[in-house]
Order: structure tokens, then C-alpha cells, then sequence
């Protein structure tokens, strides 16, 4: 099995350098082109399964690509609570005592009115085995978070968590041979 996913295309919060994971904002002129550029590198790919998260942005990559799936909402991407709509600078201006929290345990400190990077790392590997017992190759239509985080369960482990990037519109593929897991590729223009 190989689950191939794709980040949405960009956003005006993306393009802002803000934290935006739970604003359901829809995708920017730029992030409309970058899917359609996405959709020309798939076009006649089949697809056993679709998913998608239920955020605007997601969706609306997804039907520039052709593809109309499930919604899931374990897709959708980090809740950063109180830290929405903000970026790093106004964070640390802010919330300095939550900011100095969040950087000392990135992976378990719960953002208020948010979640934890653990919470997130949880639900996205619920979803891989719920979706484990698909077969053929399955798109996943989502968000960086939750790409990242699919790619620490391949370590069992979200520390890795900063250690990769997902670019928009790109293709991210796992693939799950006799129950061992590897990454096929990362931030591709083609699908393997």
C-alpha cells in the first residue's frame, strides 16, 4: 500500500508566516495556481481511496486536483489555541509564559484552547491504521502538521517532528509493505 500525500496550496495566513492550523481560511490566488500545477503532474492518476481534511483550504485543493473524497477530521491540521492567528514574534510578545512552556516540551505541552503536538501525532496515527486496512494507493489531501506527523509514526516517535518540511502542493508518500513502513519520497513532483 502507498499513501501519497499532499499539503494543501498556500493560504494568506501561509504567506503571512502566522500559525493558522484551526482558521478555516480558504486557499490565496498563489495557492490556487500551486494546486493547479499539482493537478497537471496527476492528471489520469487513479486512486484506490481519497481522504481529505475537512478545512476549506484542503478541500478546495482537492477538487482543483479532480478529487472528491472522505472527509476526516483527524486531518485537519494543529489546533494552536491561543496561538492562532499569531507568528512566532507575537507569540513570545504576548504569551511569553505559554511561549517559554511550549518550547521547553514541544511535544506535550497543550496549547490553551488548543492541543499538543502529542495530540495531534495521536489522531494522525489513528488514522493510518484505520486506513491501513485499505489497500492500493491512497491520496490524503491535508495539512504540514499532519504530514509531519505521519512521517514520525514511520519512527514511532513525534521528536522528529521539526526535522522535516512539507512543501505546498507537493507529494509526500509512505508506503506500508508486510506491515513495515518506509518514506518513498518527500516533497516530490511525482508520484512513485
Amino acid at each position: 500500500m502507498d499513501i501519497v500525500f499532499i499539503r494543501h496550496g498556500r493560504t494568506e495566513i501561509n504567506e503571512k508566516g502566522k500559525y493558522g492550523g484551526f482558521t478555516d481560511t480558504p486557499l490565496s490566488s498563489v495557492g490556487k495556481k500551486e494546486a493547479d500545477a499539482a493537478a497537471k503532474l496527476i492528471k489520469g492518476r487513479v486512486f484506490n481511496s481519497v481522504y481529505l481534511s475537512p478545512l476549506k483550504r484542503a478541500y478546495q485543493t482537492g477538487e482543483i486536483l479532480g478529487f472528491h473524497g472522505k472527509h476526516d477530521d483527524r486531518l485537519r491540521e494543529m489546533n494552536f489555541g491561543i496561538f492562532e492567528g499569531l507568528n512566532y514574534e507575537d507569540i513570545l510578545k504576548r504569551y511569553p509564559k505559554e511561549a517559554q512552556e511550549w518550547t521547553r516540551d514541544y511535544i506535550n505541552y497543550r496549547i490553551p484552547r488548543g492541543e499538543s503536538l502529542m495530540d495531534a501525532y495521536e489522531r494522525v496515527s489513528d488514522f493510518l491504521r484505520d486506513i491501513s486496512k485499505d489497500s492500493g494507493t491512497i491520496l490524503v489531501v491535508t495539512h504540514e502538521g499532519v504530514i509531519k506527523c505521519a512521517l514520525c509514526s514511520i519512527f514511532g516517535n513525534p521528536e522528529y517532528f521539526y526535522r522535516f518540511k512539507a512543501a505546498h502542493c507537493r507529494f509526500t508518500q509512505i508506503s506500508i509493505e508486510e506491515g513495515y513502513k518506509y518514506i518513498k519520497s518527500l516533497n516530490s513532483t511525482e508520484i512513485y
